[in-house]
Order: C-alpha cells, then sequence, then structure tokens
C-alpha cells in the first residue's frame, strides 16, 4: 500500500558526499547566482542557459510575457534519426523564485553556501538544482544518442500562479509537439508523486456602510462581518479534519480551506466600510470545490438580510481568483514505472500524493502523462536559509544517469 511521503525518505546510496562529488555543482552555482525573484525579470538566466544549450548545438525557443521582461525557454534534444515532435520526455522546472524579503538569512541567497552535507541558497531546493541538474546531463545525452527527443521546458512566475507555463504548454500544442510524458522536478524528496490536490482562491468582499463608532448601529460594519465568514470557512475546515473525505497516501489526508489575508477599515473611529477576505480550497478528487464554494456562499447570503436592514447597497461579492487543477497520474503508467525504475523506489511503497500544486497539473490537462519527483522537501522551500542535502541531489544525478540509460541508444 502507498503511504504519505516521508521526509526521511532515504537514498539506495547512504556514502558520505562532499561538494566535490556533484557533477551539477558549477550549474547550480550560476542559476542560484541570478536573482529571479518573480517580481523581477528572469531574461538573464535564460539569456546564459540559452548561450550554454547553443553551445551544445541545441535549438532554443521563447515564449513572452506580456511585457516582454520574462520568458520561457524550451528546448529539444532531437532523437538520434532526427525526431524533434513525436514521444520522449518532457523535463520540466520553473525559473522564478519567492522574495528574501524580511527573512534572516544566515548567507547571502543568490551565492551558494555549503556548509556540512547541506546546500544553501534560495531556490537550491525550490527548485533551481533540478534544472541545473538537466542541464548537466545534455552533453551526455547528446553522445549517447537519444532513442526519442528530450524536451528542456524552463518557465517564468510559477510562483505566482503557474503563469508562464500556459503559454508555454499552448505553444507546445500548436507546435505539434506530442512528448509521451513530463517529469516536472520539484522537491519530492526523490520520490514519485503521481497526484496533487487542486486549488481554487477566491477573494470575497463584505461592502458595509460607514458610521461615527459611536453610532455602531447606524453603520454596518464590514470588519466584523468578514470576521464572522472567515469563522465559517474556519468551521468548514474542522469539519474536513475531523470527518474527511479521507485519501490516506496525501501529506494532508483531506481538502483544506484557509484564510490567508483580510484587509479592512481605516480608523478606530470609523465604522469599516470594506473588507477584504483572501481565502483557498486546496482539494483531493473526493471533494468538488465548487460545492465547499457554495457552502460558504450560503452563510455569507445568510448574513446580508441584517445588513440590508441597517443601509441598502450593503452585501458580500466573492470573486474567483484563480484556479489549479489537481491531477492524478496511474500509478502503473509507463511515465511512473519509469521513475520509479529510475528513483530506485519500490512502486508497492514509493508512490505519493501531495497538498502542494505544480505545473505537472497543467501538463496533464493538455494530455501529457506527467509525474512529479526532485530533489529536496517542500518543508525547506520559500525558508529563510533555504537548503538542501548533498545526498539529495546526488541522488537526482544517479536519477538522471539511470533515465540516460533508458531513453539513450548507447
Amino acid at each position: 500500500m502507498n503511504a504519505p511521503l516521508s521526509h526521511a525518505a532515504l537514498s539506495p546510496v547512504h556514502a558520505p558526499l562532499q561538494a566535490s562529488d556533484l557533477a551539477a555543482l558549477p550549474l547550480i552555482e550560476k542559476w542560484i547566482a541570478f536573482a529571479t525573484v518573480s517580481r523581477d525579470s528572469n531574461l538573464a538566466l535564460l539569456d546564459w542557459t540559452e548561450s550554454y544549450l547553443k553551445d551544445l548545438g541545441i535549438a532554443c525557443s521563447r515564449t513572452y510575457d506580456d511585457s516582454g521582461q520574462k520568458a520561457n525557454l524550451w528546448a529539444t534534444l532531437p532523437a538520434h534519426d532526427g525526431e524533434t515532435k513525436v514521444g520522449g520526455l518532457v523535463l520540466s522546472g520553473h525559473t522564478d523564485v519567492v522574495p528574501v524579503d524580511g527573512q534572516p538569512w544566515d548567507t547571502d541567497p543568490f551565492k551558494v553556501v555549503i556548509q556540512g552535507d547541506k546546500m544553501y541558497g534560495r531556490g537550491v531546493t525550490d527548485m533551481k538544482s533540478f534544472g541545473a541538474i538537466c542541464l548537466m546531463m545534455v552533453p551526455e545525452l547528446l553522445k549517447r544518442k537519444l532513442k526519442r527527443p528530450i524536451h528542456l521546458a524552463f518557465s517564468y512566475d510559477e510562483e505566482v500562479g503557474c503563469i508562464g507555463v500556459r503559454r508555454m504548454i499552448a505553444d507546445m500544442v500548436a507546435q505539434g509537439f506530442k512528448p509521451a510524458g513530463c517529469i516536472v522536478g520539484e522537491p519530492t524528496g526523490m520520490q514519485v508523486v503521481i497526484a496533487h490536490k487542486g486549488k481554487h482562491s477566491y477573494q470575497t468582499t463584505v461592502h458595509g456602510f460607514e458610521a461615527h463608532s459611536s453610532l455602531t448601529p447606524l453603520g454596518v460594519n464590514a470588519v466584523e462581518i468578514a470576521c464572522e465568514f472567515v469563522a465559517h470557512l474556519k468551521s468548514m475546515h474542522r469539519e474536513l479534519v475531523q470527518n474527511g473525505p479521507f485519501d490516506p497516501i496525501y501529506d494532508v489526508p483531506h481538502t483544506t480551506i484557509h484564510t490567508g489575508v483580510i484587509a479592512g477599515g481605516t480608523a478606530l473611529n470609523i465604522i469599516p466600510r470594506q473588507c477584504e477576505v483572501t481565502w483557498e480550497i486546496r482539494h483531493h478528487h473526493l471533494n468538488t470545490p465548487e460545492d465547499l464554494f457554495a457552502q460558504a456562499k450560503a452563510f455569507g447570503e445568510s448574513l446580508v438580510p441584517a445588513m440590508l436592514a441597517v443601509a441598502p447597497d450593503t452585501g458580500i461579492t466573492h470573486e474567483l481568483k484563480s484556479v489549479l487543477p489537481g491531477f492524478a497520474t496511474a500509478a502503473d503508467s509507463e511515465i511512473a514505472q519509469l521513475c520509479f525504475d529510475c528513483a530506485e523506489v519500490d512502486p508497492a511503497s514509493g508512490a505519493g500524493k501531495v497538498s502542494f500544486g505544480t505545473e505537472a497539473a497543467l501538463f496533464h490537462q493538455a494530455g501529457v502523462p506527467t509525474i512529479v519527483c526532485g530533489p529536496g522537501h517542500i518543508a525547506q522551500a520559500h525558508q529563510p536559509n533555504e537548503w538542501v542535502t548533498l545526498e539529495q541531489l546526488a541522488w537526482c544525478e544517479r536519477f538522471m544517469r539511470r533515465l540516460a540509460d533508458r531513453v539513450c541508444v548507447a
């Protein structure tokens, strides 16, 4: 029976490692040095990467955002018979990282620092190390000749809603590429993840009525009503925690409801006119997010008559801000079995499901069978002093070399 991913999952090899044992170290150092925070451009990193690939004879293409300051990079390593579009694999990763502002880092976040068995730096786990290891493998894959093409897919703005990859996938389809599978290298501890939850995010706005705070019966307090709404969301979450439904393979086995931001009010002596609540549902296949939203909306509507009794034009509105679908790939699928083999994990116990979202769902939605497997753990992502163990990076390098044994002619 499959089990949730364990942060203590061990590599098949336990020998002590030195940084010099990592073939990809220079490339990891190079990628980390580009401060590609999502709010900033990633073009300098792409320029360097494209130059590296072109020196190896690999053609690259880009899809840009509307500003022209960010782009995706798509590169194809052709099969030995010249095939570039049909079959083969996509190796996918994002180039952006989350900000370091206000975080208490002990080292320069955009410089790789190795202390003991850990490597520190923004993106070493999430998820530049995977991209660098893919690049490290390119000369070997070309030398050994591929049975089917390999595509490198490096995206922008994953951290702010999987934005860039949507354009890259649309371009992939329009250009006639038909990969047989995709590996997304998000941090899974090198365990093979065959599913993750979907996410719906909402902004709920309470429209109240201002009055002097000494005359509270004459006003409609948007902040207090928003707090009632948030309390109801929390009660819905508690119901899910207690009664499910549950899928025990997930790291968090039930659907979750979470409030992230509340903004409202202007001054203590003014009854707040407006309050905004930003919240989300992360759901597995046993729950329907639309049904859960309908429950929350119905509670909000139950509060409106009392608001209207005080002042017209008051009420509660909701806006769906983003949707990231979930995905599930069969554990006995060709892509999953390939990854079990390359990761050297037992299919009977090594398949995992996670609660965090990835670009895998969008490749899967486009008809490309996809799994998630990469070095590091999500618990270290987005944190000050982000780190990954050298053992995890070595495991990923071994994964890639075993993959080469299966996809190359020689």
